[in-house]
């Protein structure tokens, strides 16, 4: 069964609720008019009761039956209030009666003291209201009926009824068109934005939905997925660029390695010249090797399947534990290595990829501080963060390229980085373990006056501490 459109679904909401209001209100008006319509012919009955009852009292207490008799007859013969007026004695001893009731009697309940019954009684294909009531006047008590016609209230309530049963239909429709077209109105931005979308493929991510001007809930759709848009591209752009240099990375070594072999089989060569192709096939084949790593472990990074294992660390004993290692790269290079490390600064991490960290930056200042340099390694506790910083002396950073360098694939010197071995992966990796750790990293670089990398870490003890989750404190990192 095929479902209704949100448009039609509006419509036809619209039209039920106005239907019901129209019903409720046309039924409210209704029984309104009615209620104040018998409440005014009951207050006239009410009067001609209380007229009656001072005419009574009006009458010599002494007087007998028959005089009173005759004093009404004298009296209600000759006005209208006495044309459907029956009155009786305490022993129902008619007093007088109305000739049309003489001819069409009414029955009537007993009526209490000062408390009249009313009811509405059809007679002659005519409607009426009577009522009864007990009266006691000078020490004897009688019954007095008296009604009024109806007629002009019936044939009012009568019309209100049929004109509001022949109006109601084409207010229904009214409202029916009234609802779609509304809903339509509404809807009809919904429909652009739909449109667009369709047409939005891989091919044309720089396309954006139609800006809303509206205020509302619709606008704020159209801006929300725009921005998606924006990221979507962004991601998209990034993981083209990604692909299209890794393949450019991964060509050069390759060809490197294939141009070698293919010369060392062209003839025949001696021991030496086999043993420097086999050592030059090894150097790109381990190059191959460490871009081929750094790759996985983004696209693992990206596909959030990368696992750290989270928990309270001493950061300043990693840094001793690494720092001897580097101290013996930088006596190989002639560079001067310092370092300067607060005791016992603990931060909440994984201590693989905070070590792996700390050698990407190292690596970094040593493979790009010539020689004679310098590179100084730093850990300080400061306003409940641990920072860490790594300073060399070497050429520095332009600052127009100080906002790239944590791009994949970014390197500032493209002719240097291929003899030193890099392929702009390292700082990309290094930013996103800083990201899962709820870090920052940021650069301060001057050409000629070298670089210095900034990270911060929060303390373990800090305010500032993150509830990592899982029973053993894994996180599955995010591509930051």
């Amino acid at each position: 069964m095929k479902k209704l459109s949100i448009g039609t679904l509006l419509a036809l909401w619209y039209f039920a609720i106005f239907a019901v209001a129209q019903i409720i209100f046309g039924a409210g008006m209704w029984f309104s008019l009615s209620y104040h319509l018998y409440d005014l012919a009951e207050d006239s009955l009410e009067n001609q009761l209380e007229d009656l009852t001072h005419f009574l009292e009006a009458q010599n207490k002494d007087a007998s039956l028959a005089k009173i008799q005759e004093e009404v007859n004298k009296t209600y013969l000759l006005e209208h209030s006495g044309d459907y007026l029956e009155l009786y004695a305490e022993n129902d001893q008619p007093i007088y009666r109305a000739s049309f009731l003489q001819i069409h009697p009414v029955t009537m309940p007993l009526g209490e003291f000062h408390k009249p019954v009313f009811r509405s009684i059809w007679m002659t294909g005519r409607p009426f209201r009577f009522t009864v009531q007990r009266l006691s006047v000078n020490g004897h008590v009688y019954r007095a009926i008296t009604g009024i016609p109806m007629d002009d209230e019936v044939e009012t309530l009568h019309l209100l009824r049929t004109y509001l049963l022949m109006f109601a239909p084409l207010l229904f429709l009214v409202a029916a068109g009234g609802g779609y077209w509304l809903s339509r109105r509404a809807l009809s931005p919904v429909d652009a934005l739909v449109r667009t979308a369709h047409d939005i493929s891989g091919i044309n991510l720089d396309r954006r939905l139609p800006q809303l001007h509206t205020g509302d809930e619709l606008q704020r759709l159209s801006d929300t997925l725009n921005e998606m848009l924006d990221r979507i591209e962004k991601a998209f752009l990034r993981v083209t660029q990604f692909t299209a240099d890794a393949s450019h990375e991964l060509r050069t070594p390759i060809c490197l390695i294939r141009t070698e072999a293919e010369l060392a089989l062209r003839r025949s060569r001696g021991e030496a010249e086999y043993k420097e192709s086999l050592r030059a096939i090894l150097l790109e084949a381990e190059r191959t090797t460490a871009i081929v790593e750094q790759l996985l472990a983004l696209a693992r990074a990206d596909s959030g399947r990368e696992t750290l294992q989270m928990g309270t660390l001493d950061f300043s004993k990693i840094l001793a534990e690494v720092q001897e290692s580097w101290r013996q790269v930088a006596e190989i290079r002639n560079l001067q290595f310092s370092t300067c490390i607060a005791p016992a600064i603990l931060v909440l991490g994984d201590a693989t990829a905070l070590r792996k960290l700390v050698d990407l930056l190292l690596d970094n200042a040593l493979k790009y501080t010539p020689s004679p340099g310098s590179v100084e390694l730093s850990l300080e506790c400061t306003g409940g963060n641990a920072v860490l910083m790594v300073r060399d002396s070497g050429p520095g950073i332009a600052i127009e390229e100080q906002a790239k360098i944590f791009e994949r694939f970014y390197r500032v010197d493209k002719a240097r980085s291929r003899e030193e071995g890099g392929v702009g992966l390292g700082l990309a990796i290094a930013k996103w373990i800083v990201t899962q750790h709820r870090g920052t990293i940021a650069v301060r670089s001057e050409v000629g006056a070298g670089s210095a990398f900034f990270v911060e870490l929060p303390l373990a003890t800090s305010p500032r501490d993150y509830s990592w989750g899982g029973e053993a404190g894994k996180i599955s990192a995010q591509n930051g």
